[in-house]
């Protein structure tokens, strides 16, 4: 499956950067963040800096559109190599700005880049799931943490892959939390149904995974055929309402909450995920290892079977596949058992 995801920002990277790892990427923190003007350069500087431009922009391969600004060197802490910031930046859109710095030899012949990554911070040391409900073995050395929107379709297809497959094929050797990230730009209903999630969730676990494994399954009958959102809040609190009777919850407590809509635990989820940088759903960790977007089945093994074997833990065999069908009488049966794989995936 590919990384196909959708963004919280509501539009694409400001720069489409190749032959570079994501993790190398700096974006500025805020619209302000631009480098000053620098002072007029030297001869000798003008000729470098524009031999960094070229270089860069055939690197990156840079849009003509934007404009690439070579910031003065400064001293690293890599010895024979200063610092330099590069800024590009789109004329007439002051927010779109992008910085990336780079290392230059102190005589002038080589341009580097140099990411320096934090490995002192355990990564689900930093994820906000203290408190939430979780799902498999509570005491399980794998935790599976996912930032979860309960109306986005692809968060919908994860889920389908989790529950029941990934559950019952590693039965006890892992745990699973959903953190709250509605992507509220795209999608109406997303933050009422994660706030009612949450109201379940006050009182039951099981209420809340039950009222989760509903939405995920359901998402296009609570938007409707012509959507109209208050018909779709009024779907998800009936749901809740439903959910809360059938697990014998305080209902009282629970329409409460449900009609008050505090969005307040949601948007500190939605702020700790920020600070991490995500900006799409799904975003989920493995111990602490990042996928954002839809992940095939067997490459989603691999992860969670890596992450058992740091712990000590041999994975379990993974489950024979099923025999095919005999299609061979009739072509047209093959290829409609096709079509039927490929809705499975969407």
């Amino acid at each position: 499956m590919g990384r196909t995801t959708l963004s919280r920002k509501g539009g694409p990277l400001l720069l489409r950067i190749q032959g570079i790892l994501a993790c190398c990427v700096v974006l500025a923190a805020t619209a302000g963040c631009r480098a000053q003007a620098p002072a007029t350069p030297s001869k000798s500087t003008a000729q470098l800096n524009a031999r960094i431009e070229t270089a860069i922009r055939n690197e990156l391969s840079v849009p003509p559109v934007y404009n690439v600004t070579i910031g003065p060197e400064k001293k690293s802490s890599l010895s024979g190599y200063n610092s330099i910031l590069v800024t590009f930046s789109l004329p007439g859109h002051p927010n779109r700005t992008q910085q990336l710095e780079y290392l230059i030899s102190k005589d002038g012949n080589t341009l580097a880049r140099l990411s320096k990554i934090d490995i002192s911070k355990d990564p689900d040391a930093m994820l906000p799931i203290e408190g939430r409900p979780i799902r498999g073995n509570p005491k399980a050395k794998v935790t599976l943490v996912n930032f979860d929107d309960l109306e986005c379709p692809f968060c919908a297809r994860l889920h389908a892959e989790l529950f029941p497959g990934i559950m019952d094929q590693y039965k006890g050797l892992i745990r699973v939390i959903y953190v709250d990230f509605p992507l509220t730009e795209l999608h109406p209903w997303a933050m009422h149904a994660a706030v009612n999630a949450n109201c379940l969730a006050a009182q039951s676990g099981k209420a809340y995974w039950n009222y989760v494994d509903y939405v995920h399954t359901h998402g296009e009958d609570i938007t409707g055929p012509q959507p109209e959102l208050s018909k779709s809040f009024a779907t998800l609190d009936k749901l809740a309402e439903q959910e809360g009777v059938r697990d014998h919850l305080d209902t009282s407590k629970l329409d409460a909450c449900v009609k008050k809509q505090d969005e307040s635990v949601v948007r500190k989820e939605m702020m700790a995920g920020d600070r991490l940088g995500i900006s799409a759903t799904p975003t989920f960790y493995v111990n602490g290892v990042r996928w954002a977007g839809v992940l095939d089945p067997a490459d989603l093994d691999l992860m969670i079977n890596r992450a058992l074997r740091q712990q000590g833990i041999t994975p379990p065999t993974p489950p024979a596949p099923s025999a095919p069908a005999d299609t061979s009488s009739k072509n047209s049966e093959k290829g409609a058992g096709s079509g039927k794989s490929a809705a499975k995936g969407a």
